[in-house]
């Protein structure tokens, strides 16, 4: 019943500071993760732990989905090739780039602990990116580049992060084994997304007369997908996009106007909930991570995540528009390969780059690193990791997230 109590009270505190946000002209993301903070600090509140499980199995798949669903789907075929290079070399670059600036920078950290450190802070999160670029009147391009590049780049994170911890416990890094999981995540995941909206087009056809069973299955269908994928060791990510987007356009040929109309209101609400939850959960973790980090370790390790907040933001911006020279190259050659509409301007490219916000997956993936080796040992730096990771997070978040409106406008986007 404690715990209950605080649920209450945490979401009763959402939804008021959501309010809130369009008069201070804030971006709710920041005011909830700063009332985390705040609420985290509290004596008398129990810890209250984020489970790695609970976001993999019952935030991500509803977010992803809904985001997928909703994402213009023209304008992914358009920028792919943007996209796909985002969200695959963009997060090994990035992952290296910190590792490199961890190894060197911070005390006692091996090449294999600062690649775990690297590939948990490489991707990008949707629910960070569509939170903080919301209401700000993006053009369509820059919001299905975002949307899809934060949909897809889970994966290559998660099988970069799955190497480096198999090398911090003594396992030898090879590439092709690594490239064939990849391969094989990505393709799997795939599969049983185009299974599974198959077999949810199916029921739907024949349900569609019932608003309340179409919609109830449709919100079952993405924790579905998510689980079959886990459990055939593919990736779940994939298979709840993928899984989106065909039903998606399955939807817009069979579906009335009156149960659009209610199933967009009854996802609406639900995902504001959700990302309300998550972004006050981000702002409680910090307080607790405090706590396992002495105090003359505090300072140095804060500037730590600041300079790999930099990095990461110096290797995205160079690496957007490096592709923006080779979209530009590529039209001019001809061809037919790359269209007039897949080309990025100059805003487009400041905007992506600075819209790289870290978030809950990011946030979730540090939490879960294990607390011991195989041997029974503790597993080297975890806290000072952890704290990083968390501190990289609220860095981009809050610094990136005020900074983007005032960018967008600037530059009248």
């Amino acid at each position: 019943m404690e715990n209950y109590s605080i649920v209450i009270f945490i979401m009763a505190i959402m939804i008021g500071l959501s309010a809130m946000a369009d008069s201070v002209r804030i971006p709710y993301p920041v005011l909830l993760i700063t009332a985390g903070i705040a609420i985290g600090f509290i004596p008398t509140l129990p810890v209250i732990e984020l489970n790695p499980e609970v976001v993999f199995l019952i935030f991500l798949p509803p977010l992803l989905y809904d985001a997928a669903f909703n994402i213009n789907f023209q304008d992914f075929r358009t920028n792919i090739n943007t996209i796909s290079t985002l969200a695959i070399s963009l997060v090994f670059i990035t992952a290296s780039g910190i590792a490199a600036v961890s190894y060197y920078l911070i005390p006692g950290m091996t090449w294999p602990l600062a690649f775990v450190l690297g590939s948990i802070l490489s991707a990008t999160d949707a629910v960070a990116a569509m939170s903080i670029t919301k209401g700000l009147g993006l053009s369509s391009k820059t919001n299905t580049i975002l949307e899809g590049e934060s949909l897809v780049n889970d994966a290559s994170a998660l099988v970069a992060y799955r190497f480096s911890v198999a090398a911090v416990t003594g396992s030898a890094f090879i590439f092709w084994q690594a490239s064939a999981e990849f391969a094989v995540l990505l393709l799997g995941g795939a599969i049983v997304g185009l299974v599974i909206g198959r077999m949810l087009g199916f029921i739907i056809m024949r349900i569609h007369h019932n608003a309340q069973a179409t919609i109830g299955m449709m919100l079952l269908m993405p924790f579905v997908a998510y689980r079959v994928a886990e459990e055939l060791e593919v990736s779940g990510v994939i298979a709840v996009v993928i899984l989106g987007l065909g039903i998606a356009d399955f939807s817009k040929k069979i579906f009335p106007d009156r149960l659009k109309t209610q199933s967009k209101t009854i996802w609406e609400i639900i995902i504001f909930l959700l990302n309300g939850l998550i972004f006050i959960l981000i702002g409680l973790q910090f307080p607790y991570v405090i706590k396992n980090i002495s105090s003359d370790q505090l300072l140095p390790y804060i500037g730590y995540a600041l300079i790999i907040t930099i990095i990461a933001l110096v290797l995205r911006m160079v690496r957007v528009f490096w592709q923006r020279a080779n979209l530009q190259k590529g039209f001019e050659r001809g061809r037919g390969r790359i269209s007039e509409n897949a080309l990025l301007d100059f805003k487009n490219s400041l905007i992506i780059s600075w819209s790289g916000m870290r978030g809950i997956v990011s946030l979730a993936i540090a939490i879960g690193l294990p607390t011991h080796l195989h041997d029974g040992t503790p597993f080297p730096l975890r806290d000072a990791i952890i704290f990083i990771s968390v501190a990289v997070v609220l860095f981009t978040l809050i610094g990136q997230g005020l900074t983007l409106p005032w960018i967008v406008k600037r530059l009248g986007d």
